[in-house]
């Protein structure tokens, strides 16, 4: 994989996030020319990398980023808490929409030789178990209509381009809730092992938790999926992949693992009169490990390699400041 890389010139949007840093780091490890595009601050940028504060909702933008490269890995997009979604669903939606059109449209007219889009879990309706094949026979979960259709919409214009224009090397993968260093750590806006990590730093016993503690989610570790993006490219794998454990743990599983790294009592009380999501929600990783993908860490690992990294980092305000759709308006 790393000669694959070698060379390359690489586009990364988004490359100041929580994948986008681990991923632009090994692609600078394997001799790539990496140009990151984002409007975080400059700070997060690894080191090595060429650095273009761009706003991917302007075509004109994008072309310019786009331009005698190689290889775009489009990561750049919208992430925040099931309240978010559902109060701010245009602000999901319109930028989604707007980055991954104009990215692909861009990408197309640059010739550029390979692209990855990233999807999501939420493209998939509720179920035990996400596979595939299995994502256009009804609509995605009712706490994911919006995040989940601009996914949908972008998925299917990756096949329009391949109907049209003949351009199938693009890959499209689905990654399932993935936590790590470099995330979002506001319990306003943050998912729930960033939330939770961060509420427990500053103190909070007893510490409220939404729901009973029984909901199932599939976690990733960032490292990992950053891997394994590399590797669905490398490889040239062009069709929808899940990118998850396949393991399915509880919220109440994460509470106890973060809570077992500070090794104090902490009291957990559950809010049940509060929304939980989807009962169960699993990544089938089937068609990922017979390619040779897989995603290692384990949720323990992970997250006291995440609770390390905060612990670290967070009284740095330049690392943790970072740019929010949320609040822009």
């Amino acid at each position: 994989m790393k000669n694959f890389y070698l060379g390359k010139k690489v586009v990364v949007t988004g490359g100041t996030g929580l994948i986008g840093i681990p991923l632009v780091k090994k692609l600078i490890s394997y001799g790539a020319k990496v140009t990151v595009a984002s409007l975080d601050n400059e700070i997060r940028v690894p080191s090595g990398a060429i650095f273009k504060k761009i706003d991917l909702r302007y075509l004109d933008k994008c072309e310019e980023l786009c331009e005698s490269q190689n290889i775009v890995f489009h990561l750049a997009g919208v992430k925040g808490s099931p309240f978010l979604t559902k109060t701010k669903p245009a602000s999901f939606m319109t930028p989604t929409v707007m980055f991954s059109f104009n990215m692909l449209e861009a990408a197309r007219r640059s010739k550029v030789e390979n692209f990855l889009f990233t999807s999501s879990v939420g493209v998939y309706a509720p179920s035990d178990v996400f596979v595939e094949k299995d994502v256009w026979k009804t609509f995605p979960s009712e706490n994911d209509t919006y995040a989940g259709w601009s996914k949908r919409l972008c998925e299917l214009q990756v096949s329009a381009f391949g109907i049209e224009y003949g351009w199938n090397n693009i890959s499209i993968v689905r990654p399932t809730n993935i936590y790590g260093p470099f995330d979002n750590f506001d319990p306003q806006t943050a998912m729930v092992i960033p939330s939770l990590i961060n509420r427990v730093v500053s103190g909070e016993n007893p510490l409220n938790v939404w729901g009973d503690g029984s909901a199932i989610r599939d976690f990733a570790f960032s490292e990992d999926v950053a891997d394994a993006m590399l590797n669905v490219i490398s490889k040239g794998i062009y069709m929808p992949i899940n990118l998850g454990s396949g393991t399915g743990f509880t919220i109440k599983e994460i509470v106890n693992s973060i809570i077992t790294y500070f090794d104090k009592k902490i009291e957990v009380q559950w809010d049940i009169s509060k929304p939980t999501g989807d009962a169960k929600r699993v990544m089938d990783v089937t068609k990922a490990k017979s390619l040779g993908i897989e995603l290692n860490t384990t949720l323990d690992e992970g997250i006291h390699k995440t609770i390390d990294w905060y612990l670290s980092n967070q009284k740095n305000s330049s690392i943790n400041e970072r740019y929010n759709s949320f609040n822009e308006f």
